[in-house]
């Protein structure tokens, strides 16, 4: 068993609830992914590889997962809450694109050196931040201006 596993089964066993095989499943497939995610489009990826498991579950184990500290929750500014894996992975950042949505992560440690920073001057012990940059990425503006070109020609 995997340390992910163990502390989701340790977790479950605390609070006396079931470790099924849809809730293991359901870890399974956030920790194989690279990125944010919602929950249709994990369900999507879990009915293509043919599991059979409900919206209904999904939603259940992330709250679990997030209680137990193995899952984050982020709201870009759409209506729809992204998540992303928290286990061993280091402080991050987030551009999001306010045309495409898409999630762009990036560490910089000159932001953890204003935290610790701030921390020492302030006597305020941070355990964690979260830093999100709204913009317009590259891919729409080319894509518009090929549009333009092509209007043009």
């Amino acid at each position: 068993m995997n340390p992910v596993e163990e502390i989701f089964s340790e977790y479950l066993a605390a609070k006396a609830l079931r470790k099924t095989p849809e809730r293991m499943a359901v870890l399974k497939e956030i920790y194989e992914l690279t990125s944010h995610f919602n929950v249709d489009s994990l369900l999507m990826d879990m009915k293509k590889k043919e599991y059979r498991i409900s919206r209904a579950t999904i939603y259940n184990t992330i709250e679990l997962l997030l209680d137990c500290s193995l899952l984050k929750r982020h709201q870009f500014g759409k209506n729809m809450a992204q998540f992303e894996k928290s286990y061993e992975f280091k402080q991050h950042d987030h551009m999001i694109c306010l045309d495409c949505d898409k999630v762009f992560e990036f560490c910089d440690p000159r932001i953890q050196h204003i935290q610790n920073t701030t921390g020492s001057m302030l006597n305020f012990d941070i355990t964690h931040h979260s830093l999100n940059f709204y913009g317009n990425c590259s891919l729409l503006r080319e894509k518009k201006s090929c549009e333009h070109l092509v209007q043009k020609g």
